[in-house]
Formats: C-alpha cells, sequence, structure tokens
C-alpha cells in the first residue's frame, strides 16, 4: 500500500512539474529577444522559438562598395539575438532538465 501512496505523490509532482514547464516554455515563445551588431548598426528581434520577426538596418550600414561588412553586421545581430533565446531558454528551462543525460 505505501508504494502506491508514493507512485501517486510521484505521478503529482511529474503532472506539476509539466505544467510547470508547459507555462514557461508558452512564456519564452511570447518573449521578444533583440539581437545587436557592433556599434547597433543591425538590430534583429526574434521570439522564443528562434524565429526573426524583424531586421532594422541603419542606412550608414548599407556601403555599396562594402557589402560583406553589411553581411558580417547581420551575421553578428542574428547571433546575437540567438544567443539571448538560448540563454533565456536555459534560464528558464534548465531548472526542469537539470540532470537529465543528453537535455
Amino acid at each position: 500500500m505505501m508504494n502506491g501512496m508514493n507512485r501517486n505523490n510521484m505521478m503529482k509532482q511529474i503532472k506539476k512539474m509539466q505544467k510547470q514547464l508547459s507555462e514557461e516554455q508558452e512564456n519564452l515563445e511570447k518573449q521578444e529577444f533583440k539581437g545587436v551588431s557592433p556599434d547597433n548598426m543591425v538590430t534583429v528581434t526574434f521570439d522564443g522559438k528562434h524565429k526573426m520577426k524583424d531586421i532594422q538596418i541603419k542606412p550608414e550600414a548599407i556601403d555599396p562598395s562594402d557589402p560583406e561588412m553589411l553581411a558580417d553586421l547581420v551575421l553578428a545581430a542574428v547571433n546575437d539575438g540567438i544567443q539571448k533565446v538560448d540563454d533565456s531558454t536555459q534560464k528558464a528551462l534548465g531548472k526542469y532538465t537539470k540532470g537529465i543525460p543528453g537535455l
């Protein structure tokens, strides 16, 4: 009988944790994350699912004789934005996955 009670308590705890995890994921998905390039020449906006929602490029970043510079600025901003999403995801969800192999 004691085993059944422990199992029931464990199942309640698991369901509670699943609900909390789901709520955290939903909150992350609603957030916006801004990635910026050096000197804020390019700004990109991501949602919590890593989807780019917007990109802003300052006119002075556009040099027709140097398209590689603009490409580098865009890459820097995108990578910065993705890192911010990843950091927030780890902070919010890491407490649920800590100690689970492969996560």
